[in-house]
């Protein structure tokens, strides 16, 4: 038996489930066959139907399943004494069984080992520690320490009772330690996939929400949330196995046993047919292995499910899938919303085989998933096919991109005239005594590469992953600069590129213009800088107009600083946040008069961008350029925002622009609104 670590990240998707070892093709031609665990609790659903169903979970009266709560061993006392056996952390690591058909495997501590290059005894009997492995113990006691002391912090209070904040935040934590991850391996030169790492060391330590299967919405995950890795979705409870297609869980029905399934993935691995956004023509599971010898399709498992769900008109959750823009072998996976089976029926596949076929179609007054994804897809192809367009390109060609301008909403013509600027312009002498930092690396600075100067000035790391995404926020970060001698395609060079998604600036309203992407976005991807003037705090000249159009570094949100916590479970040291925190900045940008796409950032209480001090272009770092980050995953269509931080005056204002101290009611709706900024 073998644990799969170091498969390329493909549409299969991974997760912590062991069976036996297959080859690629094998593994990618089975991708919807699951392995058919049996349920990880103490599951006893009963019908009917409850009357009275939430509207927020957009569907008027579907089957719930009613489950057996269950407490893990030992989470008694370590529990919040006022959270209930499913809200979404217990503070202690515990070990849960996996059922598989041939074997049982415990998930444990146990399963951090492969991750701590520990040697490997050919003996069952107990060996005296080596000087090797007394190290991977300390790292792994460190581990488990850094767990144990942070998790009080990293399980944030307001997820307790907010089941959304729960998920983003979850999701949040693993990709910031999937992103650690690999600049951890990259510098050891290790190949073995950091999403499959990520989701053992979370899972093993109960870093997971909503594993009670049920009928229905997952409290939390919202329809169109999209998700880059398949383990992503079994740590929120979306869809629970990590290879196959068809999540299913067992009920008791008059007296006899059935399975129902629960959630289907159709992730290109079968002959789905998926060209409509409302009707989903979905393949069964089984006889398309390459390796083993193809048969027909047999009425059992996941089949067998779907075909009950068919009968007891229960709804399923669907996820579909495409290509990622940005990596075209890779897949990105889109919670489509709730389904019901309509038909179904054999037919004979490509492969000359019979296979099963389930006609679903999507319960109607959801919010839009797929179809987003659609539209915009047709946009990026024909800007020309997107509707009310004031005008085809706001940038007048100077970005990369063109920027759309468009409102659905109202007669409102235009933004105010602005000049359109891809660069920052100074109004203050900068402090030029400091050199430009300057690499001697060939052709690109490597991780690991001590020689290499700028990894020293980011604290020894590359900032960036090898596809660009930022890997933690610092108080500063070093691009390399004209004067380093690596070529332009070097990874530390990512926000002097500019822009590289589609945007669109659109008016929300009462909220004036706002900016979104045609793109679907990955956590740590650079968004914009921020340009426009930059001038010193104290001598800027503000007005109620130009108020609107300023950036300063008064404060961060708090989400920001807890954006790096995931990888602190990593560390051989515990990190205290709080040295994360740039410094107070002198310095303002004002966009009222030139600017780009940043202009038109809002704010929000609960933000979905960052901002990162970055230098590449000179030495003086009071003076840094502005860049903004995606802090989660966000969908096309997505406002993006950021919390501008003002809650008042910063220190010595007031006094001297008092009418500038004014506090504006909050507009962003979240549900952790402060109502000023």
């Amino acid at each position: 038996m073998q644990l799969i670590l170091d498969q390329p990240r493909g549409s299969h998707g991974l997760g912590i489930v062991f069976t036996m070892e297959k080859s690629n093709v094998e593994a990618e031609n089975e991708e919807e066959q699951p392995l058919e665990p049996k349920p990880l609790l103490s599951l006893a659903p009963m019908f009917p139907t409850p009357s009275g169903y939430d509207v927020a979970t957009q569907s008027a009266d579907p089957p719930v399943v009613h489950v057996t709560p269950f407490t893990p061993t030992g989470s008694s006392s370590t529990r919040p004494a006022a959270a209930s056996f499913d809200r979404p952390f217990t503070l202690s690591p515990v070990s849960v069984a996996l059922r598989t058909p041939r074997h049982e495997v415990e998930l444990s501590a146990e399963y951090l080992k492969p991750f701590l290059k520990q040697k490997k005894t050919t003996s069952a009997k107990r060996v005296r520690p080596t000087k090797e492995s007394s190290e991977d113990n300390i790292n792994r006691r460190s581990i488990k320490k850094s767990l144990n002391e942070n998790l009080v912090s990293i399980a944030w209070p307001s997820s307790l009772d907010n089941p959304r904040e729960s998920v983003e935040e979850l999701l949040i934590m693993f990709d910031s330690l999937r992103r650690r991850t690999v600049q951890l391996d990259e510098k050891e030169d290790t190949s073995r996939r950091a999403d499959m790492k990520t989701g053992t060391l979370m899972m093993s330590n109960n870093l997971r929400i909503n594993h009670v299967k049920t009928i229905g919405h997952v409290p939390g995950v919202k329809i169109g949330d999209i998700f880059f890795f398949r383990i992503e979705m079994c740590i929120v409870g979306l869809h629970a196995p990590a290879m196959g297609g068809i999540d299913y869980m067992p009920i008791k029905d008059v007296g006899k046993d059935q399975t129902l399934a629960v959630c289907i993935l159709s992730a290109g691995g079968y002959e789905n047919d998926e060209q409509d956004t409302d009707i989903l023509v979905y393949t069964g599971q089984g006889g398309n292995s390459r390796k083993k010898e193809k048969h027909d399709q047999k009425l059992e498992r996941g089949n067998l499910a779907l075909m009950n769900s068919k009968n007891k008109k229960s709804q399923i959750r669907v996820v579909r899938s495409t290509r990622d823009p940005f990596h075209h072998s890779d897949r990105i996976y889109i919670y489509d919303g709730l389904y019901s089976i309509e038909d179904s029926w054999i037919e004979k596949g490509k492969n000359g085989f019979k296979v099963f076929k389930y006609k679903l179609r999507r319960e109607i007054g959801q919010p839009d998933g797929i179809s987003v994804w659609k539209m915009a897809q047709k946009w990026k192809a024909n800007p020309a096919a997107r509707e009310n367009v004031i005008q085809m390109d706001l940038s007048s060609k100077v970005e990369n991109l063109p920027v759309c301008l468009v409102n659905e909403v109202s007669d409102v013509k235009r933004p105010i005239h602005f000049n359109y600027a891809t660069g920052v312009k100074y109004l203050i002498p900068l402090n030029r005594e400091t050199p430009v930092q300057n690499c001697k690396c060939r052709s690109l600075c490597l991780p690991g590469d001590i020689n290499c100067s700028c990894a020293r000035q980011n604290g020894g790391d590359l900032p960036y992953s090898s596809s660009g995404l930022l890997v933690r926020h610092i108080p500063m970060l070093y691009e390399c600069s004209s004067n380093c001698q690596c070529s332009q395609h070097c990874r530390n060079r990512v926000t002097q590129k500019g822009i590289r998604l589609s945007f669109e600036v659109f008016w929300t309203g009462d909220r004036g213009w706002g900016l979104r992407s045609w793109d679907p976005i990955h956590a740590g991807a650079f968004i914009c800088e921020y340009t426009g003037e930059v001038t010193d705090k104290m001598k800027m000249n503000t007005d109620d107009k130009e108020d609107d159009y300023i950036f300063h570094t008064a404060c961060l949100n708090d989400k920001v600083l807890r954006w790096n916590l995931g990888a602190e479970l990593l560390e051989e040291t515990s990190r205290d946040i709080a040295t994360e925190s740039p410094k107070q900045l002198p310095m303002v940008i004002s966009a009222k008069d030139s600017g780009n796409v940043a202009r038109f950032l809002n704010h929000s209480c609960s933000p979905n961008l960052l901002w990162q001090a970055v230098q590449y272009d000179h030495g003086d770092d009071s003076y840094p350029h502005i860049m903004f980050f995606a802090m989660k995953h966000i969908p096309p269509m997505t406002e993006l925002t950021y919390d501008y931080g003002i809650r008042g005056a910063p220190p010595g204002f007031k006094n001297k622009f008092p009418k500038a101290c004014k506090l504006k009611a909050c507009l962003c709706g979240s549900i952790n609104c402060r109502g000023f900024l």
